[in-house]
């Protein structure tokens, strides 16, 4: 083989080498959280154990923090491919011209709880008192202002304090700063275990608003197609997968929530949390609850005029998922009904 003939293979391989890392670079799908919280578990799951990598998307799932609002801006931005947070963000990023659309929802409802103190036995006795939310604008604050408009009665018969997370906001209960906290598991577990009360469950109250949903942008869903269907087939697998394998899931959480608090890296309040996920709140399709949505869209009127009398749908695109369940992908996961 003489010189010549050995530089031109090499320079063949040198494209080929470019070339891959060109397409592995275009094909990457950028995954962005809101928060670190054990509602991430499927998502986490479909990560750790390949499953997006099965259908052939290359995934990395990274936690930007800060609330919906500045996930779904780096979604706009084309940072990420993909955002996770509470649905009211992308609905009013799309109310304002944005290109975003609410794609998958991993949660069929949202599951933060109002706790009081003991001696609270109902809304009228914690009228006038107060309750702590993690920030104006969260998943807690409008839980909270459903479970008020429920009962009848407005925000403003409280006094709302913000503490940014809920070990925060029991530990506040505790010490006697506040009547009543909005809390998230497994907060509200380690809290009725000490005695406090629960006083409104969303799951008890029929209740319904966006608690995670899985958004990305209508532009990149028309290029990307093909790319949208693995991930959206490794989401789905996800949850199936957490529903199915109690251990190997725990073992994720475990790993995912090392950082956060002493209350979420406790084996028995991971155990609760995955029981009630699995059983209860994990979405096995990942279609939006029409419901949520328009919940949404009612509490978006007061700053988003135009979102009165808007049509729920369409904020959400279902063509993703609709496609991957005729294929009968989502009812072999779960050998019949899943519905």
């Amino acid at each position: 083989m003489n010189y010549r003939t050995v530089c031109f293979r090499l320079w063949i391989i040198s494209l080929c080498l470019i070339s891959a890392r060109t397409v592995l670079g275009q094909d990457r799908i950028r995954l962005g959280l809101s928060s670190i919280s054990a509602t991430s578990g499927s998502i986490w799951v479909a990560e750790e154990k390949g499953l997006f990598k099965k259908h052939g998307a290359n995934v990395e799932v990274i936690f930007i923090g800060g609330g919906a609002s500045r996930v779904v801006s780096a979604l706009l931005a084309g940072e990420i491919q993909f955002s996770v947070g509470g649905g009211d963000a992308v609905i009013r990023a799309a109310m304002r011209g944005g290109d975003s659309v609410l794609v998958f929802s991993p949660m069929n409802r949202g599951l933060q709880r109002l706790i009081v103190r003991p001696e609270i036995r109902t809304p009228a006795e914690l009228k006038g008192k107060r309750v702590s939310i993690t920030r104006f604008g969260s998943a807690g604050h409008l839980a909270f202002q459903l479970f008020v408009r429920k009962w009848g009665m407005r925000p403003e018969d409280f006094q709302i304090v913000q503490l940014e997370a809920s070990p925060a906001m029991l530990a506040n209960l505790e010490k006697g700063g506040t009547e009543g906290a909005v809390l998230t598991m497994p907060s509200f577990f380690v809290a009725e275990e000490r005695g406090y009360r629960t006083l409104a469950d969303p799951a008890e109250m029929d209740i319904y608003y966006l608690q995670n949903s899985v958004d990305t942008t209508r532009s990149y869903l028309k290029a990307n197609r093909a790319q949208a269907i693995r991930f959206g087939k490794g989401l789905i697998e996800g949850v199936a997968y957490f529903k199915k394998y109690k251990k190997e899931s725990l073992e994720v959480l475990q790993k995912k929530l090392r950082i956060q608090s002493a209350q979420e890296k406790d084996v028995k309040y991971l155990d609760a949390s995955y029981n009630l996920l699995a059983a209860k709140y994990y979405n096995p399709t990942l279609y939006a609850n029409p419901k949520a949505v328009e919940t949404s869209l009612e509490f978006i009127v007061a700053t988003e005029p135009k979102a009165r009398g808007a049509d729920a749908k369409s904020f959400v695109d279902e063509s993703v998922i609709r496609e991957i369940e005729a294929s009968g992908f989502i009812k072999s996961l779960y050998e019949g009904e899943y519905r």
